[in-house]
């Protein structure tokens, strides 16, 4: 993968960026996302964030290589600190960490009464409890996708500013994936479904299985195996 060849998951995230967005990239790693979209004329600005040194060096490679530095601006900053007022940024992509490290950094921008036009957020873990951080901060998930990548699954949630009101289910599902229930969808519970199965086998061996443990993790295999059946 490159900044001309984009991997499935920062495809998805790439097709969700409006055109003539104002973009801030955070925890960019090697800067690809915002280079394809420059080069492709998607978006004319970008704003590359790295808490680590090393990362934000990768992506100053990259753009640099692309002849795409004036056209960018790279900080070495702790989440949405990356980014100005001046920066007059309207679009985050926050992609390729775990859900709670996600709405940790957005915690901290709301602190500051930052609020974004749109965010683009890929999870790599606790997709519902991102669902429930836009939910709670008046953010209304306009769109989401999920696509396979080798072995791991990946979903993409796009939120702007708005008020919403989901179910428990479309929370943990998804409200878009769990109506669409593509294949990748389906295949991503069924990998749960076996997890699950063998945790509920070794309870079992462990004679814990009249345990609270036991019940949640066996409400949790009812209820995707209802959803995906």
């Amino acid at each position: 993968m490159d900044s001309l060849h984009l991997s499935p998951r920062l495809s998805a995230v790439a097709s969700y960026v409006p055109e003539n967005a104002r973009l801030a990239d955070i925890g960019s790693d090697h800067g690809y996302l915002p280079a394809n979209l420059l080069i492709n004329n998607k978006i004319n600005f970008a704003v590359i964030g790295e808490v680590a040194s090393g990362p934000l060096a990768n992506a100053r490679h990259e753009l640099s290589r692309r002849g795409l530095l004036v056209k960018t601006i790279l900080r070495l900053a702790d989440g949405l600190s990356a980014i100005k007022p001046q920066d007059a940024i309207d679009t985050v992509v926050i992609a390729g960490m775990g859900g709670m490290l996600i709405t940790t950094i957005l915690n901290a921008s709301l602190a500051k009464h930052n609020q974004y036009k749109t965010l683009i957020l890929q999870p790599n873990t606790d997709e519902d409890a991102v669902r429930k951080w836009l939910i709670e901060h008046n953010y209304k998930i306009e769109n989401e996708s999920i696509v396979q990548e080798d072995k791991h699954f990946y979903e993409v949630i796009v939120a702007t500013p708005g008020e919403s009101q989901l179910t428990d289910d479309d929370v943990f599902f998804g409200p878009f994936l769990r109506l669409e229930k593509s294949s990748a969808f389906v295949l991503k519970w069924q990998k749960e479904l076996s997890r699950i199965h063998l945790i509920l086998d070794k309870l079992n061996q462990a004679d814990k299985n009249k345990t609270p443990i036991f019940s949640e993790w066996e409400n949790k295999y009812a209820k995707i195996q209802e959803e995906i059946s």
